[in-house]
């Protein structure tokens, strides 16, 4: 009989490749986890690892083991960690899911009143996922998605909270800083700075550069907003960013915000959540907050 033990341990067989270092991260000896590891095989009767010298190799059933494993361990994990929670008089905590790198100071905004009115929520969030943002909801890793890019699959919902406009942003000594808007060939010859995600989840290659048929001549990727542009006001590239955040920035730093093409990029953040979660009170309290930010004279304010 198949126990939650043993995709704990194909697991953690799995994540550090021996099983001396699994035996040390399951607190066993050796020889024990050895001893475990030959009763699972034969209780299922069938192979799950190739031995390799001192390495294993998963085989076609351990395999499918370990995505079972990837798939429901966390969701034991997650209900444990609540029950604990419950028992100690606490709420829980909210883990949310960020697709969207510049939406950080946006999150700030919402989060600060949301703490403010559940005490006894904490917050975490998370922007790294083993099997990206929609696989990170299913696997419950995170309980909320941020994403402008929603996919739609039973089982999840998704709901607009802010519609942005994305925008170029070049130093304000740059050729285009005067323009009205910006054309794509016009971007043939300059450095394009975006954060490291793949150019076909990035608005400005999907909506602009692409259907015109012309790249940048450099694509350079950098993770934080305040390089990123210190880059750009240094007149070492341009980015693609909401116009809400190179407004912001242009309040400290010497940039400005140009609108991608004559009719611009519109675009929506959206929060995904799962159906089952829609009773959880302080997850639907999130929502609704985050709604609720409106964009006011430069700045997200909580209404």
């Amino acid at each position: 009989m198949l126990e939650r033990i043993h995709l704990v341990i194909v697991r953690e067989v799995a994540r550090q490749g021996s099983l001396t270092a699994a035996a040390g991260a399951l607190f066993l000896t050796q020889s024990a986890l050895s001893h475990t590891v030959k009763k699972i095989e034969q209780q299922l009767g069938t192979p799950i690892w190739d031995r390799e010298g001192r390495s294993l190799r998963l085989t076609q059933a351990g395999q499918y083991l370990l995505a079972l494993a990837e798939r429901l361990l966390p969701q034991f994990e997650q209900a444990e960690e609540r029950m604990k929670q419950y028992a100690q008089g606490e709420r829980g905590t909210l883990r949310i899911g960020m697709e969207c790198h510049p939406c950080y100071q946006w999150l700030l905004k919402v989060v600060s009143p949301y703490l403010a009115r559940w005490p006894d929520v904490d917050v975490d969030v998370k922007q790294r996922f083993q099997f990206g943002g929609i696989g990170a909801l299913f696997g419950y890793d995170v309980d909320v998605l941020v994403t402008p890019d929603p996919l739609n699959r039973p089982g999840l919902r998704f709901e607009p909270v802010f519609d942005y406009e994305q925008v170029l942003v070049v130093a304000d000594g740059h050729p285009l800083a005067k323009a009205r808007y910006v054309k794509p060939e016009q971007l043939v010859g300059e450095t394009l700075i975006t954060y490291p995600v793949e150019t076909d989840r990035l608005d400005i290659y999907n909506y602009f550069l692409r259907p015109a048929g012309v790249a940048p001549r450099r694509h350079k990727t950098i993770e934080t907003t305040d390089i990123m542009l210190q880059m750009v006001a240094s007149n070492r590239g341009v980015a693609a960013l909401p116009r809400w955040l190179a407004e912001e920035y242009a309040e400290r730093m010497p940039v400005v915000s140009v609108k991608l093409g004559k009719e611009g990029i519109a675009k929506q953040i959206f929060l995904g959540t799962r159906d089952g979660d829609a009773s959880i009170d302080y997850l639907r309290s999130f929502v609704e907050f985050a709604r609720g930010a409106e964009w006011r004279g430069g700045r997200f304010v909580p209404l």
